[in-house]
């Protein structure tokens, strides 16, 4: 690597050059390359076959990529893995959320990372108090109702996935991938999380939104780039494209595939808040 192209990639937190990943006679991903930067939010949008999931899984050393390459920070990646992506500060936040639903939102958020004292006792009062603040100050929980001790599931999916990035803002994860936070959600849900994803912008780090809706992606993201059958067919500046424009060129890339272009009860207003 010349000493120009190691700057070139210092400027970015995560960099993917022309990654290509195979399973038998199946091309997952075919030469992508994209750059996310820090205090950045990348919307990556593609359907169900696009290899969305294979990539996040590359991306955090799950899969070892079959060429191409990976930048942290500047610093190619060599022997990655699922640890070293985690020691690095990348954190995935998956759709089924990863949260254990009987126990109490204190202990979701500091389950493997406890906060111990002299001795190795559990910081019990300190972690519901860190918690209690999180829960007023970054999700917004102000009601009397919801305590730190309340369990997982008693709560929406949007208040969990809130948890769930709350987690990892808490622990200084630099780069957040967020796989599918809005599926399944109600429009008032899919606000809740919306606002949560701007809360990784607010506080400094840099966020992956992979999504296959378009109005969801849209209100959060700085960029768009679109993924299709295992390939980056196009990539946007939201400041330079509105979402009209933004739709009609998805329509034209999506042809016969799953991109969610139609337009879900109040997804509209949602894009344009």
């Amino acid at each position: 690597m010349t000493a120009n192209e190691s700057a070139g990639n210092a400027q970015y937190i995560m960099k993917a050059s022309g990654v290509c990943k195979k399973f038998g006679f199946v091309q997952a991903l075919k030469n992508v390359s994209f750059e996310v930067g820090p205090n950045e939010i990348v919307g990556l949008i593609g359907d169900n076959g696009a290899g969305k999931s294979t990539l996040i899984k590359t991306l955090t050393g799950v899969h070892q990529a079959d060429s191409g390459e990976l930048y942290w920070k500047g610093t190619q990646l060599t022997n990655y893995s699922v640890h070293a992506a985690r020691d690095m500060g990348i954190v995935t936040v998956f759709q089924d959320r990863a949260l254990s639903e009987q126990h109490s939102i204190w202990r979701n958020i500091f389950m493997g990372k406890e906060l111990t004292g002299w001795g190795g006792f559990l910081r019990v009062k300190k972690q519901k108090e860190e918690t209690q603040r999180m829960m007023r100050e970054m999700m917004g929980f102000t009601s009397s109702f919801m305590t730190p001790d309340t369990p997982v599931g008693n709560m929406s999916g949007g208040e969990r996935q809130g948890v769930a990035i709350c987690r990892a803002l808490y622990f200084e994860a630099d780069l957040i991938i967020l796989d599918e936070p809005t599926g399944g959600l109600s429009l008032s849900e899919t606000r809740k999380v919306l606002k949560f994803v701007r809360s990784i912008k607010e506080s400094g780090k840099s966020c992956i939104f992979i999504s296959h809706n378009m109005y969801h992606v849209y209100p959060v993201a700085d960029r768009i780039i679109v993924l299709d059958r295992g390939e980056i067919v196009d990539a946007f500046v939201k400041g330079q494209i509105d979402i009209e424009t933004l739709e009609a060129r998805l329509l034209e890339i999506a042809g016969t595939s799953d991109i969610d272009l139609k337009v879900p009860v109040g997804s509209k207003a949602i894009a344009r808040e």
